[in-house]
């Protein structure tokens, strides 16, 4: 698979836009009873990041706070899409990169953030499988960027308040103007 799915739109979900609380809350670990939701929730997930477009989604912006994310960080040209249900980082790299770093919760603003360059991660996967992996550039980026969703951190919470500020100020004023017409 080299190019982005089709997306049934009946699959799409609303993603909640900052500051909505739930964006800020830790959200609660997956449990054995939570199988069918998440079953549920993976295609229609992987839909609404894809059509966003976005490389990555976390439960708590389609409003479940629950501890999952779905994402796909291209290799080249080949889709390489992944679930991780409870993840956590067990190790991270003292080197650092800078991304600039965007959020479909944040639409249209971006800044640059550092992270950890390489992180070693432990999940479940989608058949509730345990798993660990580890993640270098910017799918090292994007798992921290999601895991920070579970934990109620944005992306912007990794900048200084002055830029923060400025990044939200203009979000609202773009949301009202989009809700005006």
């Amino acid at each position: 698979m080299t190019d982005t799915p089709d997306i049934d739109p009946a699959l799409l979900l609303p993603i909640l836009i900052a500051p909505h609380p739930v964006l800020k809350a830790k959200a609660r670990a997956v449990a054995n009873a939570d199988a069918e939701l998440i079953r549920g929730l993976i295609p229609r997930m992987f839909a609404t990041m894809y059509k966003a477009p976005g490389i990555g989604l976390a439960a708590p912006q389609i409003g479940q706070s629950v501890r999952m994310f779905v994402m796909d960080v291209k290799d080249g040209e080949t889709n390489r899409p992944m679930v991780m249900v409870n993840p956590e980082i067990i190790a991270s790299s003292p080197d650092l990169n800078v991304y600039e770093e965007g959020c479909l919760s944040l639409p249209q603003q971006f800044a640059e953030v550092t992270r950890p360059r390489i992180v070693r991660v432990r999940f479940e996967n989608a058949q509730g499988m345990k798993e660990e992996i580890e993640a270098d550039g910017l799918l090292a980026t994007c798992i921290q960027h999601e895991l920070d969703h579970l934990n109620g951190v944005l992306f912007v919470d990794h900048i200084s308040s002055l830029k923060r500020n400025m990044i939200m100020r203009k979000l609202a004023k773009e949301q009202k103007l989009k809700a005006q017409g």
